[in-house]
């Protein structure tokens, strides 16, 4: 029993974080977006992580790679443009990875979960998409950094977007034009990347 609320405390808190600094940063988002794209991301990631809110008290009992599923399908049901398939492929396959594996190997799981973001969005790193957050927060991951470390990187790969020239999306249609903006994909991914780093760490023991 013990366990069981042990993880339910984990994913519940993880869902009330990444809500919170969605929803603190969804404006900035959506400002990023109008530059760039559709100006509505913002307003789909805080739809997507209000929808997965709304099922928290049934989310926190489930084991932790089955609640990565479960966010991962919820979030490409509601969020909308390419950020809804994008995020839920990244947590059901790392759901997946992790369901799979004998042994907790989740920089691999990361890894493979990656790779299929990159298959869905027919995109590599340097196209400007949240590729470019993922790729060095893996790379972090590997070299065991610090969860500090994690989060440092996540924010500064997302600023490193803004000299970058968009290779898929909308934002492609800019060519030259879309250099000089920051991507709000690779943007939302460093927020949420920053707040469960920041989380995990104020729940490791002192």
């Amino acid at each position: 029993m013990l366990v069981v609320l042990a993880n339910a405390a984990l994913i519940g808190g993880l869902i009330d974080i990444c809500r919170e600094v969605i929803a603190a940063n969804a404006d900035h988002l959506s400002e990023l977006d109008r530059a760039i794209g559709d100006g509505d991301h913002g307003t789909n990631m805080r739809r997507g992580l209000e929808a997965v809110y709304a099922e928290r008290s049934r989310l926190a009992y489930l084991p932790l790679p089955k609640a990565l599923e479960e966010i991962g399908l919820t979030l490409v049901m509601s969020v909308g443009g390419a950020a809804g398939p994008l995020y839920g492929t990244l947590l059901i396959e790392t759901g997946r990875q992790l369901a799979g594996s004998g042994d907790v190997d989740f920089p691999r799981a990361l890894e493979r979960a990656i790779d299929a973001v990159a298959r869905r969005g027919r995109a590599s790193a340097g196209d400007k998409t949240l590729l470019d957050v993922l790729y060095p927060v893996h790379a972090e991951v590997v070299r065991r950094a610090g969860l500090a470390g994690v989060a440092e990187q996540a924010e500064r790969a997302a600023s490193l977007t803004f000299g970058m020239k968009a290779m898929r999306g909308r934002a492609s249609f800019l060519g030259d034009r879309s250099i000089g903006h920051i991507d709000p994909g690779a943007k939302s991914c460093a927020l949420l990347t920053a707040a469960i780093c920041r989380f995990l760490e104020e729940q490791s023991p002192a």
